[in-house]
Order: structure tokens, then C-alpha cells, then sequence
């Protein structure tokens, strides 16, 4: 899976566990929204700064479980198509 940080935003504590729990690729953000299946993920101010990008479902599935592992939340689990984008978002 490919995945960009969101230059202008901070990474949190907590990114250090998703970049030694998943497989990551860096790539530019125009790259990653390229993907099938696109993962944004929050930081404690509450903004996107980092996207994942994963070709299939099940690299997108394996990622939701990792994240959810970690703890974090996917604000879009009910919903029933993409926001801004986004297949996920996650948050503490």
C-alpha cells in the first residue's frame, strides 16, 4: 500500500505504531488518491495527515483491522459510500 504525509499537517505520537504495524510505500499524495481505496487518518488537532492508499479490498480490509487494532476509530464506518474522498478516516 502506498501512503503520503499531508505536508503541512503534524504527524502525531501514534503514527510511529501505523508505520511499523502496515506495509507502507511512501509515494505522493496525488499517487496514493490514485489507489482504489483511499484511508485518511487524523491527528490530534483534527486533521488529515496522513493517506493511505490501497489497491484492493483486502489490502484496505487488512489496513481497517490494523488501524482498529491500534485503537483508532473510522468516523465513516457507517457510511455507505466515500467522504471528500475518503473510504475511511481514522481518529483516536
Amino acid at each position: 500500500m502506498k501512503t503520503a504525509l499531508i505536508a503541512s499537517e503534524k504527524r502525531p505520537q501514534f503514527d510511529k505504531n501505523i508505520t511499523n504495524n502496515l506495509l507502507l510505500e511512501a509515494a505522493s499524495e496525488e499517487a496514493v488518491r490514485k489507489e482504489t481505496l483511499v484511508i485518511g487518518i487524523r491527528n490530534e488537532s483534527g486533521k488529515i495527515y496522513r493517506i493511505i492508499g490501497a489497491p484492493a479490498l483486502k489490502n484496505y480490509m487488512n489496513a481497517v483491522e490494523e488501524l482498529l487494532d491500534l485503537g483508532l476509530v473510522d468516523e465513516l464506518q457507517d457510511a455507505e459510500k466515500s467522504v471528500d474522498g475518503y473510504d475511511s478516516i481514522f481518529s483516536l
